[in-house]
């Protein structure tokens, strides 16, 4: 009897335990912004940060973007998401020299000293992610902003499908949450249907001037925040239905400087913060 009563003993324990390795197993929390999130983007190269824009989140450069600059806007209680391409190569990177030939395809048109990339070759461009992902925690980055991740709509250079951008796309997600950053889909508006539970929030380009704004919906409906950016029309126009539709959209110029010409949930309102 007293050896059972050591082996039901033994086996509570280890049944207690379970619980709380499986809780260890799990991934970090990350930020995930609800919509009409107030934000800011500034991604354009050799040119201050401008951090006095009175705002939830910044998306700024990974690799352009100062870690003082980061610091202070975390101690202005701003949270930071940093922007990459991670579906394309871009020539003046500094880790440029970790592509191998064989990924990179096909120049992306109208912006030079940049291709597309084989996203297929996870072999090869999984590592050079992960360490822009590390990176990204290193300086502190509550997230990122992972671009270019529609090739498969685009003349790559390579016969990319829809399955392959899937699975890279689920990849990054993934990458990032494990390493407890939350993660943007950038456009790809195709896939939304699949990726709106995996992905945190929503980074949008002109769905007003294409007319494609109800795909996003999706988002909302989940209660996730859609960032959008519109470079063409008006803010008397594009800003009552942005807003109806639940959307933090910007009007900015498409070199994405500090300038903020509207922010539709401040419309007509300065988001500077007062001097």
């Amino acid at each position: 009897m007293r050896k059972w009563g050591v082996l039901l003993w033994v086996l509570a324990l280890a049944v207690t335990a379970w619980p709380s390795a499986a809780q260890d197993d799990e991934p970090p929390s990350v930020w995930q912004p609800t919509p009409g999130t107030s934000w800011q983007i500034q991604l354009s190269h050799n040119e201050r940060i401008d951090t006095s824009f009175d705002v939830a989140m910044y998306d700024i450069d990974l690799f352009d973007a100062p870690q003082e600059v980061i610091d202070a806007l975390h101690a202005d209680g701003r949270v930071v998401i940093c922007y990459f391409s991670a579906g394309s190569f871009e020539d003046w990177r500094p880790d440029v020299d970790a592509f191998p030939a064989e990924v990179i395809g096909a120049e992306y048109e109208g912006w030079e000293g940049e291709w597309w990339l084989d996203i297929r070759r996870l072999d090869l461009l999984g590592p050079i992610m992960e360490a822009r992902l590390d990176l990204a925690v290193e300086k502190g980055c509550d997230g990122v902003d992972p671009d270019n991740v529609e090739g498969y709509e685009n003349e790559s250079g390579f016969p990319l499908t829809y399955e392959d951008q899937l699975a890279f796309n689920l990849w990054l997600a993934e990458q990032a949450h494990t390493r407890g950053l939350s993660v943007a889909l950038k456009n790809d508006l195709g896939q939304i249907e699949d990726l709106v539970d995996v992905f945190d929030f929503q980074v949008n380009e002109e769905c007003f001037q294409y007319r494609d704004c109800d795909t996003l919906t999706p988002f909302i409906e989940a209660d996730k925040a859609v960032f959008n950016i519109e470079y063409r029309g008006t803010a008397r126009r594009i800003c009552p239905q942005a807003n109806a539709r639940g959307f933090s959209t910007l009007f900015k110029t498409l070199d994405l400087d500090a300038e903020v010409i509207a922010a539709c949930w401040d419309w007509g309102v300065d988001a500077r913060r007062p001097e």
